[in-house]
């Protein structure tokens, strides 16, 4: 009794906040700790005194009675194991935010300021927008900044999850805790404190762990009346094994149990420990989930929606072709298109000047430089006149022949832009530029197609551009032509077929990403679509949109596995200690065993939890189809593959045949028993789950479509 008297001392919090549950009428997982562990002690010190007297008056049998009804080792017990279990749970949900902490660890402490052109090692708080800071090689980069002077290698791995390190040259950014690991560079400090994308990302994988996914509402919803059930439950337990004629002592040990092996606990943990973790992950891949929400309502996705430029497209024109005319060669033309470009600050130019200038050609010293709106540029090199620009421009000033109209046609129908040149009035040839698709663009695509996601492709660029482009990556759908306010009414509508993602990376995406059920913006976008969006891609990969639809889906498994074991565990574990199970079994539970399992629940689930860290998003191995959605948009002819169960012989494949034909959109349909498919002719857009419920209504099994 001593013992338990100290060790319910120290565990005095327990009470408090207990009792203070009741009183507020918000009881909770204290409350019956504090009942449980309160109630052994009260009923064991009565029954000490009950055995004492006993032992004076030399009643004996009652002595020897008591002596079976004191539960003063369960009172300390309870308590004990719950603070066991409360620690445990404790380190293992520290090492949830173990992401969280190495990014704080990779903040730099110090920075090398330039003043009146010595170096000052100045604490990385004094740093101001607009310093000048040097960083050798080695040293971690300590604000946000531009480069000015020398070239190196930076690491990014930091914030991008990219081993490969990048160049940069003058001009480039270069961010706070990447290191810099060859030259010495110098750079102009234009993001500091908070604003630096480090700062900015452990602020985002804060916020999301903080925030509440709505299937955490849902748990705390259950925990709310969970707590007062179970109270409930203790006492009929109690009163009902009395009326069975049980002693007092077994049937307050049956109350108690009940009590002290119910765990809310593990309800409350499920979903925010699981969200955690996955905000970690996705941390430390370079995908960044501004709340819980977006993190659990990304797996849930029907469609995606993918701007052009800038995520399926690289967003910069390259050079892709160099056609010289028969009476020409490469070089000449190249020579000529890179002096008269040089001159040009159209996009177009920009990009023959890069080619160039890759390839080191010399640009030749142009007069009488003009650029003619909508048409080209005219410019001389000592007598001779070059002339560069569209087909229409060209060809009022030299002879093109079919054979070079032919290839500018098919160029075009690939998307790519042929500028033509001509010198003294001769056709030179033609270099095709074009926004060329990144290259893990058809993968990304293909991967998301697996998972049963409808791919949109949303551009402003003409129809046969973005047909040619999303041929290329492979998309779904393309819908081309389309302004700003276009690509918001356009998601508005795919949300009326499913839960539509936006990926995108413009200003003029921004009402797009709002609109959509999840926006997703690339990293090297703009600052106005990623404050639009959910989540952040920082590689500015589109293999990252699967990888991030893959964490989700793995975190919302991992919350209903959680979910599931504290709902099985307490389905089990209170009529256990209830007693159900005395007279089928004999099988009774000492109230300390019952803290025991309580404790034990809440460390799996965390631990459980954890396991997310293992998820390789990159991995597409176990990926699973999920019901795909059609675009209602689609008025051609295709067909279809349904995999069928259960279909045996002919008369089974012509009551297949006549429940799928009755369907709007099918022309016919082809079952085969052997083969447990039906091809069906699909004409429109196709509704999956109307295909599904005419194969069940028919009685078979539906297995999805090809």
């Amino acid at each position: 009794m001593m013992l338990a008297a100290v060790v319910m001392v120290i565990n005095q919090k327990s009470f408090i906040k207990g009792f203070k549950g009741i009183i507020h009428r918000s009881p909770n997982m204290d409350t019956l700790v504090a009942l449980g562990s309160g109630a052994s002690f009260i009923y064991s010190t009565a029954t000490l005194f009950i055995m004492t007297e006993a032992q004076r008056t030399g009643d004996t049998d009652t002595v020897m009675r008591c002596m079976c009804d004191l539960y003063f080792e369960s009172a300390a017990m309870i308590l004990t194991l719950i603070t066991v279990g409360k620690m445990l749970e404790s380190r293992s949900k520290g090492k949830t935010s173990d992401a969280l902490k190495s990014l704080m660890k990779l903040a730099p402490k110090t920075a090398v300021l330039i003043r009146d052109g010595e170096e000052v090692e100045v604490p990385v708080e004094q740093v101001k927008k607009g310093d000048i800071f040097a960083v050798r090689p080695g040293e971690n980069i300590p604000v946000d900044g531009i480069v000015i002077e020398d070239e190196s290698t930076v690491n990014e791995a930091a914030l991008t999850g990219e081993s490969i390190p990048a160049d940069k040259f003058v001009g480039d950014t270069v961010s706070a805790a990447t290191i810099n690991q060859s030259g010495y560079l110098r750079c102009e400090a234009v993001r500091v404190g908070e604003d630096t994308a480090l700062s900015q990302i452990i602020k985002m994988v804060g916020d999301s762990a903080a925030t509440k996914a709505p299937i955490a509402k849902v748990a705390d919803k259950v925990a709310g009346v969970f707590v007062p059930v179970v109270i409930g439950i203790a006492l009929i337990t109690f009163i009902v094994w009395l009326m069975l004629g049980k002693s007092a002592g077994f049937s307050i040990a049956r109350a108690i149990s009940v009590l002290v092996i119910s765990c809310p606990c593990a309800l409350g943990l499920a979903t925010p420990v699981a969200i955690m973790v996955g905000s970690g992950v996705g941390a430390k891949n370079g995908l960044l989930f501004k709340t819980a929400v977006s993190l659990e309502e990304k797996g849930k996705a029907q469609i995606i929606a993918l701007d052009k430029t800038g995520t399926v497209t690289s967003g910069a024109p390259e050079v892709t072709d160099i056609i010289p005319s028969v009476s020409s060669n490469e070089n000449e033309l190249l020579g000529l298109a890179y002096s008269l470009e040089m001159k040009s600050e159209h996009p177009l130019a920009k990009a023959v000047i890069a080619y160039g200038s890759e390839k080191g050609i010399v640009a030749e010293k142009v007069t009488g430089f003009r650029a003619i709106a909508g048409n080209g540029l005219i410019g001389n090199i000592g007598n001779d006149e070059l002339v560069g620009g569209n087909m229409s421009f060209i060809s009022s000033k030299a002879e093109i022949s079919s054979e070079e109209l032919e290839i500018a046609e098919r160029l075009s129908e690939e998307g790519k832009t042929p500028l033509f040149f001509a010198k003294n009035g001769k056709f030179v040839g033609m270099i095709a530029v074009a926004d060329v698709i990144k290259e893990d663009s058809p993968e990304a695509v293909r991967e998301l197609q697996k998972m049963g996601i409808h791919v949109v492709m949303l551009t402003g660029d003409n129809e046969r551009t973005a047909k040619a482009v999303g041929a290329q990556a492979g998309v779904d759908e393309v819908i081309a032509g389309v302004l700003p306010d276009g690509k918001e009414n356009v998601i508005r509508s795919l949300r009326k077929k499913g839960k539509v993602i936006m990926v995108g990376d413009g200003i003029n995406d921004a009402p797009a990403l709002t609109a959509a059920d999840i926006g997703i913006a690339i990293g090297a976008g703009t600052d106005v679509a990623i404050d639009a969006a959910d989540v952040v891609l920082m590689k500015s990969c589109l293999s990252d949109v699967p990888a991030a639809v893959r964490l989700s889906r793995a975190a919302l498994r991992n919350i209903h596995q959680n979910l599931f074991w504290a709902f099985i565990y307490n389905i089990i574990g209170i009529p256990l200690a209830a007693g159900v199970y005395s007279g089928l079994f004999g099988w009774n539970m000492n109230p300390m065993f019952g803290a025991a399992a309580m404790s034990l629940s809440s460390f799996l689930v965390v631990s459980n939890a954890l396991r997310l860290n293992m998820t390789d998003v990159h991995s597409s191995r176990h990926d699973k189809m999920r019901e795909a959605v059609i675009s209602e948009t689609n008025t051609e002819s295709s067909a279809v593959t349904v995999k069928i169960k259960g279909m045996m012989c002919a008369r089974c494949e012509a009551r297949v045949k006549k429940a799928l034909e009755a369907l709007p959109f099918v022309d016919e349909a082809s079952p085969s028993h052997e083969q447990g498919n039906a091809v069906m002719t699909v004409t429109g857009a196709m509704d999956e789950k109307a295909v599904k419920k005419a194969v069940t209504d028919a009685g078979y099994k539906y297995l999805g479509i090809r």
